[in-house]
């Protein structure tokens, strides 16, 4: 019965998760992150990080799966911000 629930909850992970994917390559391939806001992105991470332990309490994979993935793509923007800008 509540199947369709996670369903709707594992879409809505993958598409917020994969849209960090072009950022990371962008920076990655141009190895400038001069436009990108280290405090910004560094709440993003702390938030990331928040959400992916609520996950483990409440025992939600897509709720878990998608921040842990999530984080190591902010977490990898954050260190190209520290290394190219």
């Amino acid at each position: 019965m509540f199947y369709w629930i996670e369903a709707i909850g594992a879409l809505a992970a993958l598409i917020t998760t994969l849209g960090w994917v072009p950022q990371v390559v962008k920076l990655a391939r141009e190895r400038k992150a001069d436009n990108i806001s280290l405090i910004a992105t560094g709440s993003i991470a702390a938030g990331v990080a928040l959400w992916a332990v609520y996950g483990v309490l409440i025992g939600s994979w897509p709720v878990i799966v998608a921040n842990v993935l999530t984080l190591l793509f902010v977490g990898a923007i954050v260190v190209m911000k520290l290394r190219f800008g």
